[in-house]
């Protein structure tokens, strides 16, 4: 790869226990792994209030627009998605939908954070199916706006048994098939960014 591609990797959750939290962790560790330059953010650092088109008329906030710069200057996204009542979670929607919006000082273009970008998609629930029922929802919506997102996903059940003291899955099954996800999403980013 002659310019690495730059991965934004998020969960959505602010919660600090998260388990999506660590699957991002060891998702984006993959992705360093395997050639391309990774940021991690947390979105409990990117408190947005819920989306409203009369607050957005009164000024975009801040945090929307320090979200949309992560977005706007990497290449592709890698999710972690909890799963609330089979679908997705209110703070991952809710800063899509902000993300979604146009720029004030820019053309009036929508969604020009997303449009071509490549995404991969984990989840982990304490429940049986860990969180597959949501990535469905999510895929939906990034697919809606212009987001590439490959076909492999991974959903791993149990949460509360899955990773150890330090974070870490304890399956060896389980975290090369977060790995392999990782791997893929950097290989179509870097073709796609050629």
């Amino acid at each position: 790869m002659s310019h690495p591609p730059k991965i934004l990797a998020f969960a959505g959750s602010a919660r600090r226990d998260s388990f999506n939290k660590k699957l991002v962790k060891i998702a984006a560790e993959a992705a360093k792994a395997a050639g391309a330059e990774v940021t991690v953010i947390d979105m409990a650092d990117f408190p947005m209030p819920v989306f409203d088109q009369d607050l957005e008329t009164q000024g975009v906030p801040s945090m929307v627009l320090r979200f949309k710069e992560l977005l706007n200057s990497h290449q592709g996204f890698l999710i972690a998605c909890p799963e609330y009542n089979g679908s997705i979670t209110p703070l991952l929607k809710n800063a899509i939908d902000w993300a979604s919006r146009p720029d004030p000082d820019v053309a009036p273009k929508s969604l020009q954070c997303f449009q071509g970008k490549v995404a991969a998609l984990v989840a982990t629930s304490p429940g049986g199916l860990g969180g597959i029922r949501g990535l469905v929802h999510v895929r939906a919506i990034l697919e809606g706006i212009g987001v590439i997102v490959i076909p492999d996903q991974k959903a791993i059940p149990n949460a509360n048994q899955a990773f150890d003291q330090q974070g870490k899955l304890k399956e060896e099954r389980q975290l090369k098939g977060v790995e392999a996800i990782a791997q893929t999403l950097v290989e179509i980013t870097a073709k796609l960014s050629q």
